[in-house]
């Protein structure tokens, strides 16, 4: 049975449109190192794609070797360790610190690194409120992109180009930090992969608030 805070979430989101179930050794692996409340909603929910593709949570391991590229030379390194338990359809990741919990999110998009120090410096007493807070906290219209008429380009880039495949990603050619412009138009399909692999190496993420302190 779900949770109050979870059944917000899919009130918001709608049932998943899109499912893997989770491995049993997935979550051994994850066991003491991620809430288990949230290995709860992967046993029980899987692996899921929401509102077509907008939402996504994840396999960390998959975002791994991504998440240890963008965060490199910044400060977040010192800070935690930190894991991809979720991410959009244009390729924000939200990243679970093991200390600071959902204190950090990559916007690939535009090449950001967010996160609040106050956040990263406020004790995790209980890691699953925390992430059950994070689930009903995250609405649809953050995680859309809203182009540069302010309008938001999900629906129009589903209609578009189709429904996302659990390894793609909508993403920007050229790419926003390389020039391209914020317009329904330049998004492509891509694997998400390589897509948020190459941006990374366009350009070093920008920490838009400063740099937190370590």
């Amino acid at each position: 049975m779900r949770d109050k805070l979870f059944s917000f979430f899919i009130s918001q989101f709608g049932e998943a449109t899109s499912q893997v179930t989770v491995p049993d050794e997935s979550l051994a692996k994850f066991r003491g190192v991620l809430p288990d409340q949230l290995l709860a909603y992967w046993k029980s929910e899987g692996w899921c794609g929401y509102r077509d593709g907008l939402f996504w949570t994840v396999n960390p391991d998959d975002y791994a070797d991504v998440l240890d590229m963008w965060l490199e030379d910044t400060p977040f390194e010192e800070i935690d360790s930190y894991h991809v338990i979720a991410r959009t359809s244009f390729g924000k990741l939200f990243a679970w610190g093991e200390k600071t919990g959902p204190s950090l999110t990559v916007s690939c998009p535009i090449h950001s690194l967010i996160a609040l120090e106050k956040d990263l410096k406020k004790p995790l007493a209980n890691p699953n409120h925390e992430i059950s807070m994070f689930f009903a906290g995250t609405t649809p219209g953050e995680c859309d992109l809203k182009d540069e008429d302010k309008k938001p380009m999900f629906e129009r880039t589903l209609a578009k180009l189709g429904p996302l495949q659990t390894e793609e990603m909508y993403g920007f050619e050229p790419a926003l930090v390389a020039g391209g412009r914020m317009d329904v138009g330049h998004l492509r399909k891509v694997n998400a992969d390589i897509h948020l692999t190459i941006l990374r190496q366009l350009s070093p993420p920008r920490i838009p608030f400063g740099a937190p302190k370590s």
